[in-house]
């Protein structure tokens, strides 16, 4: 595995060489938000990958569905896919975003799990799927979250979409505010459970955008997707994601059915503190998407590995500052950095550090200086803002003035 240092000034060249951290001359804006390299880096830049798929040479296995994908949720990098941006209806699976608004409600206050809800007679007669509540009657949050999530009942998620924007097109609005503001660039909602429209599309490479931001940012809601039944009204009805019986690290997520969708289902299991995530969607049958999302994800765990190179707040390196109150500032990342490789290949991924040059003071603390640049084979694998730790103020007259002489010779 790469390690990374606090290097000091004396000893910057042999620890950087040993920590592969490469100090390019691109000289790039430091006040830029994603700063471009010029043309000579550029050319030296190793290509991009989609998939890590792509330096193994053990193939991914064969599926009977129209679109899938697998995602490292620690790393966030795709691992394989098929047709990952082909537009697919999402059914049931648009659940997950309705439960996505729904939890950010629930977090700012402005819907309780104990709280009562209304039924409406709109809600009663959505078509598909039911939880079987009664019109005109008042239902927990915490109930109608189990008859969407458990039972994937159309009634329960409209009567919540009802709760949290008062009608269910302001709660699609929602929806699509959400999906835009994750990143979601091919998916567009018309209603909350997922029922058939034409303009109500999305890809399996949106799903697991979606999927990984639900995991990560509410961990507290997860019991919801993992929950086997759920009986209300004297109705008992089980959870339609099969993997939650078959394998015990699966922990959720949705499942979705139409006739014109097929089969589908977003799973998601935690094995050894790593979590992946699969998307099958259009498969022929119940046990075709069950079966095919349980290779999928036995897949990625054998075949993949995903280390910790760099901690959040920890430097990647220390580079020479130019006119400064010190001599040197420490460039790191705002997250904790993962990466996703094939299995017994971490110690082979290389890092480039590629910031400004000359450095020059001040520098303001979380301002852009550069790139990290990840890569295998020389291929990359990511490429991340590489941040200002902490802040260096203008050195005074003098020292600034003999900076300037040094710098001529440089």
């Amino acid at each position: 595995m790469t390690a990374f240092l606090p290097l000091r000034r004396s000893r910057l060249a042999p620890l950087a060489l040993a920590c592969s951290l490469l100090v390019s001359g691109a000289a790039w804006s430091q006040a830029a938000s994603e700063p471009a390299a010029p043309a000579a880096a550029a050319a030296q830049a190793p290509a991009r990958i989609d998939m890590v798929s792509n330096l193994s040479n053990i193939p991914a296995p064969t599926l009977g569905a129209k679109a899938w994908l697998t995602l490292d949720a620690t790393s966030g990098q795709v691992i394989a896919a098929q047709n990952p941006q082909e537009a697919v209806e999402p059914a049931s699976l648009t659940k997950l975003m309705s439960a996505y608004v729904i939890f950010e409600a629930l977090e700012s206050g402005r819907l309780k799990l104990d709280q009562k809800v209304h039924v409406s007679e709109k809600a009663w007669k959505t078509e598909g799927s039911r939880m079987f509540i009664n019109p005109n009657t008042d239902v927990s949050v915490d109930d109608l979250l189990q008859g969407m999530l458990v039972q994937s009942g159309n009634d329960a998620t409209v009567a919540l979409a009802e709760a949290v924007a008062g009608s269910e097109s302001a709660f699609a609005a929602l929806m699509n505010q959400q999906a835009k503001a994750l990143g979601m660039k091919h998916t567009h909602f018309t209603n909350a459970p997922g029922l058939p429209d034409p303009d109500h599309m999305t890809t399996v490479e949106d799903l697991a955008i979606l999927a990984r931001a639900l995991v990560q940012r509410f961990p507290q809601y997860r019991h919801y997707d993992s929950q086997k039944e759920f009986t209300y009204n004297n109705i008992k009805q089980s959870n339609r994601n099969r993997l939650l019986w078959a394998d015990s690290t699966v922990d959720g997520l949705k499942t979705g059915h139409t006739q014109s969708a097929g089969f589908c289902l977003v799973a998601t299991a935690l094995r050894d503190g790593r979590r992946v995530v699969s998307v099958i969607v259009g498969a022929a049958s119940d046990a075709a998407r069950t079966e095919s999302s349980l290779k999928l994800l036995n897949w990625s765990f054998k075949n993949f590995d995903t280390v910790k190179l760099l901690d959040k707040g920890k430097p990647a390196v220390s580079a020479r500052v130019w006119e400064g109150a010190t001599e040197t500032a420490e460039l790191g990342l705002s997250d904790a950095l993962w990466v996703t490789v094939p299995r017994g290949r971490a110690d082979d991924i290389k890092t480039e550090a590629r910031y400004t040059q000359p450095l020059m003071a001040p520098l303001t603390e979380g301002a852009q200086a550069g790139s990290l640049v990840i890569s295998l084979d020389g291929k990359e694998l990511d490429r991340r803002p590489l941040l200002v730790l902490h802040s260096v103020e203008e050195a005074g007259f003098f020292g600034r003035l003999l900076d300037k002489v040094r710098l001529m010779f440089e």
